[in-house]
């Protein structure tokens, strides 16, 4: 239409740099970041962050180059969300799990220029440098982030491990007038976020300002955050950028409360002393917090949000955190849809439904956020949508404005995953008469017996139900008669005991026969620092069980 002008004044890159900016004007005196005696305000944090960004600038980074961090959940690592973008960088959070052999490979592949490491993982980050160095790669700066009254770390023979520069250090070497470097391009990335690699080589999935933006809002309303909130972190903000909240708590002006080491009695005692108003965590956070000791818990100043994700949390498990005070918000996301995609969002008419019935409706991945263009359960060849009867498999995929630019370096898995103009999640699915979608499996998760289809998540629903079940997990094991059944891995509850024979009788009277566990296994679950199960690592020992005979497969 004539008389339109796209210019400056009506188009600007969308980006989470100005959340803080409007914060730090807002909100200058309010309490942005909480870490034991360390307390900031916007006004300081943007002043910290400003400060970062020039420092960086001076150490010749430039636009799209990577600066990686090695770091728990604590104040330094909130800055760099800011700081690094504000030079122009991408900001690269590796996983504080890795080893040194994984680490090095990350930061060649990520090409990046600086390190900043924190003193508790900094032996990690030598022994990086070090296999680096053999490579002949040009190795990056390495920045310390100490905490007050922290001793350095020393190596095996008892000499300070050194490290280029410390992260105050690093600080006081910016300037306040710097020019913040904004996206000419609101598509320019971000960050790039490391999956977790569970199955293959991590791929590096890149983010854009504009993404980051629409999700970091996206994630805001679905935990229905007011001005203001208090957001305790034991999401790893590593991981998706903390679920794009590390921006999002901005945008509010609320304040978060670091939390280095994750357990029951820091959650409550953190509550409790800071009146938190939301957190987030995997379902393995939330069964470690109804599953805490008297002596660590705490009444809770208020109700408390909680958004979850990963496996749809059990029926035992939501009724426990509702009773404890919390109320639990159920999403559903990959790295590739930074982080949340979906929410079940909670319909009045459901409030008279019976409790058992209220979880289930709880527990399903309901449809996309305001942030993500649409959700959809399809036949991956055909790519057709599936019928809403609750019983139709297909695959969820994604479209929208919150899906990842590309694979760093992958142009073929890229293409992979954007194959017929969607996002191919990889996991199955149902979609209910309302619309709703329900997860069902991994596609790599599916148990396939004499034909027949069997969901895990629902065997593992079962299994949490029992009473002295804490955390359980199911995989597939070769049968000679069947094909393959049901193995579970199950860890009890403290003081509590049950036999396998119990444990499959019991998933015998509540579910299909074809559907219970053959197997059960007593042990410790291998887990993601994100509170993920490692399936794989089962499968590999099912599959090291060998095949059940026939004469047994058939009992």
């Amino acid at each position: 239409m004539e008389g339109m002008i796209k210019c400056s004044a009506n188009y600007v890159p969308l980006t989470p740099i100005s959340f803080l900016e409007r914060s730090a004007v807002v909100y200058s005196d309010g309490l942005s970041v909480v870490h034991g005696d360390v307390k900031h305000t916007w006004k300081q944090t943007r002043e910290r962050c400003v400060r970062l960004a020039s420092a960086l600038a001076h150490l010749g980074i430039s636009r799209r180059d990577v600066v990686a961090v090695l770091a728990p959940n604590i104040p330094a690592m909130y800055e760099l969300h800011f700081g690094v973008p504000m030079a122009g960088a991408v900001l690269c959070t590796l996983n504080i799990r890795h080893d040194s052999a994984m680490v090095a490979e990350l930061l060649k592949h990520s090409e990046a220029k600086v390190l900043f490491v924190d003193y508790q993982f900094l032996h990690i980050a030598q022994g990086a440098m070090k296999i680096l160095s053999n490579t002949r790669s040009k190795l990056p700066h390495l920045v310390l982030i100490q905490e007050s009254n922290q001793q350095i770390p020393t190596t095996s023979n008892g000499n300070p491990i050194s490290a280029n520069l410390d992260y105050d250090g690093l600080l006081a070497m910016g300037k306040l007038d710097f020019e913040i470097r904004r996206p000419e391009d609101e598509w320019e990335p971000i960050s790039i976020n490391y999956t977790s690699g569970t199955t293959s080589s991590p791929k590096g999935v890149i983010y854009s300002h504009r993404g980051a933006y629409l999700n970091s809002l996206a994630t805001v309303l679905l935990n229905e955050m007011t001005s203001m909130p208090v957001y305790l972190w034991a999401v790893p903000m590593f991981h998706c950028n903390g679920w794009c909240l590390t921006w999002g708590v901005a945008a509010q002006g609320g304040t978060n409360v670091c939390l280095r080491n994750v357990s029951a009695g820091g959650i409550f005692h953190n509550i409790a002393e800071h009146k938190v108003t939301h957190m987030g965590g995997a379902p393995t956070v939330l069964n470690m917090i109804i599953n805490a000791p008297a002596s660590d818990q705490r009444c809770l100043p208020g109700k408390v949000v909680v958004m979850t994700g990963a496996a749809p949390p059990p029926a035992p498990v939501l009724y426990k955190m509702e009773e404890l005070g919390f109320r639990v918000v159920h999403s559903y996301g990959l790295t590739e849809t930074y982080g949340p995609g979906t929410i079940g969002s909670w319909k009045p008419e459901w409030n008279s439904l019976p409790r058992d019935v209220q979880a289930k409706m709880k527990a399903r991945q309901g449809l996309n956020h305001l942030g993500m263009e649409e959700v959809d359960v399809k036949d991956p060849v055909t790519m057709k949508s599936v019928p809403h009867d609750a019983k139709s498999v297909g695959e969820v995929m994604f479209r929208g404005n919150t899906i990842m630019n590309g694979y760093l370096k992958n142009v073929k898995a890229t293409e992979e995953a954007f194959h017929g103009g969607w996002f191919r999640s990889g996991d199955l699915g149902v979609r209910h008469p309302d619309g709703y979608i329900e997860l069902k499996d991994r596609s790599k998760d599916i148990i396939i017996s004499g034909g027949e289809n069997i969901s895990s998540i629902e065997v593992e629903s079962t299994l949490f139900s029992h009473p002295a079940v804490l955390e359980a997990a199911v995989v597939a094991r070769p049968d000679d008669y069947w094909g393959e059944t049901p193995c579970a891995f199950v860890k009890l509850k403290d003081g509590c005991n049950a036999s396998a024979a119990e444990i499959i009788n019991y998933c015998r009277s509540h579910l299909p026969h074809y559907m219970a566990p053959r197997t059960v296994i007593f042990q410790d679950l291998p887990k993601t620092s994100t509170g993920k199960t490692q399936k794989y690592l089962l499968r590999e020992k099912a599959k090291a069980m060998g095949s059940i005979s026939k004469s047994k497969s058939k009992l």
